[in-house]
């Protein structure tokens, strides 16, 4: 099948793209920082370069995106129908890195929390946010 776009455009799309700083992202950090939690971003010593570091729980949490790093089950992980064996094998890279530095991380004694994209649209939002509490403290 071929692609929908022509190459420029697909160019331009795939530039727009952010590998950090994302909505997600920003969702979490902010609700963390309105509960008092103070934290780290992006830090680039530890293995996977965590989104959020909190130093004072030795936890490191990853917000993943559902396409990028293949959720699945997860209706935002859709294989795309171009070059799809290249993306299999990008998606698979990616998944083996996210294992390679969470044992990394675990070896460290840092705790690792993973939130997927889809947990923090608005529907499910809410609890994500106060489940991840829980899991920061105890």
């Amino acid at each position: 099948m071929a692609d929908v776009h022509s190459p420029s455009v697909r160019s331009y799309n795939m530039s727009r793209i952010k590998g950090k700083n994302t909505k997600p992202e920003i969702i979490v950090r902010k609700f963390l920082f309105a509960q008092g939690f103070r934290y780290r971003i992006h830090v680039n010593n530890l293995p996977g370069k965590p989104d959020i570091v909190l130093p004072k729980y030795r936890t490191v949490i990853f917000i993943q995106g559902c396409f990028w790093h293949g959720h699945e089950g997860c209706k935002y992980f859709v294989i795309p129908q171009t070059r799809t064996d290249w993306w299999l094998e990008k998606i698979k890279r990616n998944k083996e890195n996210d294992l390679k530095n969470h044992d990394l991380l675990i070896k460290e004694n840092w705790r690792v929390i993973v939130l997927w994209e889809c947990i923090l649209k608005p529907s499910l939002k809410e609890k994500t946010l106060s489940d991840l509490i829980e899991k920061i403290i105890r």
